[in-house]
């Protein structure tokens, strides 16, 4: 998928309550192989995003997502250094909401003759 996901999902806090051992991660292919998904927050942060069980993850992102399994301090030192501080687990994704329709308002006749925007 090529564009990103919005998340309402609250980060860990502490960031010790990250759960214990390895975690399921989405992927998608690049040049180099297997790289990690990042995601957008709300705020237009940028996440690494992980689950607790593939089941969650296919429920998140669909069955055909590819995943990695990888600890959390594994998936931070690969997110950090393109700009994911975050790691958020077990997101729910918001639905892509359609941009709203422009309103046409009303307007008097013209009196000459003008382009009109399409």
């Amino acid at each position: 998928m090529s564009h990103s996901h919005l998340l309402y999902a609250e980060d860990p806090e502490p960031s010790d309550r990250v759960p214990a051992g390895l975690l399921f991660v989405p992927v998608r292919s690049g040049p180099a192989g297997c790289t990690a998904r990042l995601f957008r927050t709300p705020l237009g942060g940028r996440t690494a995003v992980a689950f607790t069980s593939p089941q969650r993850l296919a429920a998140a992102l669909g069955g055909g997502q590819p995943w990695v399994r990888l600890s959390e301090p594994a998936l931070r030192a690969l997110a950090e250094p393109v700009g994911a501080t975050g790691l958020t687990v077990d997101p729910r994704f918001t639905p892509d909401i359609p941009p709203a329709q422009p309103r046409r308002l009303p307007c008097p006749p013209p009196r000459t003759q003008a382009l009109r925007a399409v």
